[in-house]
């Protein structure tokens, strides 16, 4: 009998976190717990602000409370992080610029007794506490009202990707942080001397784990300047500049720093990447041992992990998402919860340590968080992460994509995934994102957004627009022999960069909202000629549709035709076959073949 699709990490160790920043704080006070820019904290310096801010903030913010911090990357965030936990309240990082409409949503819907950032950021009303902190103007909004109920245990929540008009807060207890902190701690080795660094978005729930991290091994902190988190060159020359021995990543940024040569002088010994799918390995020259880590915030930011040495053979493919983490149990199962055989893929199910409270709403958990099926030890319920994955023989995570992001495109079930995969067996293609949107004529149409390699047709916001026409064109013709051809992309538009969302992730939605608005094309010479075009056009959801251009290369495909032909033959009255009129080089020529037959008929008539 093949064996089943379930994996155990090892054995977890439990970890303090507030207690264990305070141990060094009493145990090397003078070492720099955190460094912003020229100016250096102390760990007794850090204790001593959050001491500060916790009091101002005591009888007024309790255990149990939300508290939500409006903060970038700087000494007043860590100190009210650090102020939180002193209290016993929940910290619910927002972000500096959470978006009106998002902290209007948390306010109203989660109701936090306190918001702390910049005055006319918050929501007006209620009592204003100024805080004394290094930056000048922070303070803290207290709110009236009963917050939502939150589980007993949380140390923090976070606003899982996806939330919008209404907030999916997930809660996560200290004994589940503490326990990620001390498989990190272990992984990378971190301690007094080393350096972490302080980059990844205050609202995405790596935060909380390089925050942490650091502040409960002995080493520093070390913020990040803003120009490193969206260009690869000045993030690697800050990591030499700064000394940066530990990292983590959002795969988006991460990707371009392994798609260049390995800078020469770095102290960075671990890399750790997560957030999105990972395309590609390590070179040989890379010195840092890298990670690529999955995990959803409802698990406690990782779950899985694999680990590629420096100097390996890491192989040309997509890197896998690896074995589970100490504590952690993960499961492939079917539509019915039960676990597959090795090699079947199915959708990942996580228990274990790490597994988060739930969600700050009773019903969205128990959607989510269901029991674990007969025969899996080591956890009585399990979090349905909605991701496909394939277990391999050797209990090695490959991730395949999401379940829920498959669209229906001519009534053909699409993967967006497998359709960015088969761009990337191109050597020119860096990274393609596919994206569906409603087509005009009604349907959906995919949509792919490429990055190319540098030296590879240049960069997408310069050159001959007909340069990139044509590239766009080899691109697609490339990638027809490897998927049906309901999944071939109506268009393939070159990108230099993608748009991010607050979760460090790549926002389709920003992709699609930009797609510029595209001018009708010229109209046809003959009344067959513009009906064909406007046909087409409705076809295709392509209104730059010319008389030259191709309907195969346009986004047409056999059911497109099968729809065309239909048109047709209730406009004129002629039959035509889908082979001859896809094997016509352009829509002058389909019109002409129209024009032939209704000649023809009308001839006999």
């Amino acid at each position: 009998m093949e064996p089943l699709s379930i994996g155990y990490g090892r054995p977890h160790q439990d970890g303090a976190v507030l207690d264990l920043f305070t141990a060094w704080a009493h145990r090397t006070p003078d070492a720099p717990a955190l460094i912003d820019g020229e100016r250096t904290y102390s760990y007794a310096e850090l204790d001593r602000l959050a001491d500060r801010t916790a009091e101002a903030l005591r009888g007024k913010v309790g255990p149990g409370d939300l508290l939500g911090v409006c903060l970038g990357h700087s000494v007043s965030l860590v100190a009210v992080t650090l102020a939180a936990a002193k209290l016993g309240a929940v910290h619910l990082p927002l972000g500096p610029r959470p978006g009106e409409r998002r902290l209007r949503a948390v306010a109203e819907q989660l109701r936090p007794s306190c918001l702390v950032g910049a005055p006319d950021l918050l929501p007006p009303g209620g009592e204003h506490l100024a805080l004394d902190l290094p930056e000048p103007g922070v303070v803290a909004a207290l709110t009236s009202g009963e917050q939502v109920s939150v589980p007993a245990g949380t140390h923090y929540a976070v606003l899982t990707s996806g939330s919008t008009g209404t907030p999916k807060a997930v809660a996560v207890t200290e004994p589940a942080l503490g326990a990620l902190l001390q498989w990190y701690r272990e992984l990378t080795g971190l301690g007094p001397g080393e350096r972490h660094s302080l980059l990844i978005g205050v609202a995405f729930d790596p935060h909380v784990m390089e925050l942490w991290a650091g502040l409960t091994s002995g080493a520093a902190l070390v913020v990040a300047p803003e120009a490193v988190r969206w260009d690869s060159g000045a993030l690697t020359d800050w990591w030499r500049e700064a000394g940066v021995t530990v990292t983590v990543l959002p795969t988006p940024l991460a990707e371009p720093v392994l798609g260049r040569p390995w800078p020469a002088g770095l102290a960075l010994r671990h890399l750790t990447i997560g957030g999105d799918r990972l395309r590609r390995a390590p070179g040989p020259e890379v010195t840092a041992t890298v990670h690529n880590a999955y995990g959803p915030a409802e698990a406690t930011v990782t779950t899985t992990v694999h680990t590629m040495a420096p100097g390996g053979d890491h192989g040309a493919g997509a890197p896998p998402i690896g074995l589970p983490i100490a504590g952690a149990v993960v499961l492939v199962t079917d539509e019915d919860g039960r676990p597959v055989p090795h090699g079947v893929a199915g959708e990942l199910r996580i228990g274990g340590r790490g597994l988060a409270a739930g969600y700050l709403d009773p019903e969205l958990t128990a959607s989510r968080f269901v029991g674990a099926p007969e025969g899996v030890d080591g956890t009585d319920r399990v979090y349905r992460t909605g991701d496909r994955v394939v277990m391999r023989p050797d209990g090695v995570l490959e991730f395949h994509g999401r379940l829920d992001d498959q669209v229906k495109v001519s009534g053909v079930r699409i993967e967006p995934a497998e359709v960015e995969a088969a761009f990337e067996r191109d050597p020119r293609v860096r990274r393609a994102v596919v994206a569906a949107e409603q087509a005009p004529a009604g349907g959906v149409r995919l949509l792919a957004f490429v990055q190319i390699e540098e030296g590879e047709g240049g960069r997408a916001g310069t050159g001959a627009g007909t340069h990139h026409e044509a590239e766009a064109a080899r691109l697609l013709d490339a990638v027809r022999p490897w998927l049906p051809e309901q999944a071939v992309p109506s268009a393939v538009r070159l990108v230099d960069r993608y748009p991010l969302d607050a979760n460090g992730k790549v926002d389709r939605p920003a992709l699609l909202a930009a797609e510029p608005v595209r001018p009708v094309g010229e109209d046809g010479d003959t009344p067959v000629e513009r009906t064909v075009l406007k046909l087409c056009r409705e076809l295709t959801g392509r209104p730059e549709l010319g008389p030259a251009d191709n309907f195969l290369a346009s986004g047409g495909n056999s059911l497109a035709a099968a729809r065309l032909l239909e048109a047709l033959e209730s406009e004129y009255g002629i039959r035509l076959r889908a082979p001859l009129v896809l094997r016509q080089p352009d829509l002058r020529a389909v019109a002409r073949l129209v024009e032939e037959r209704v000649a023809a008929l009308t001839a006999t008539a």
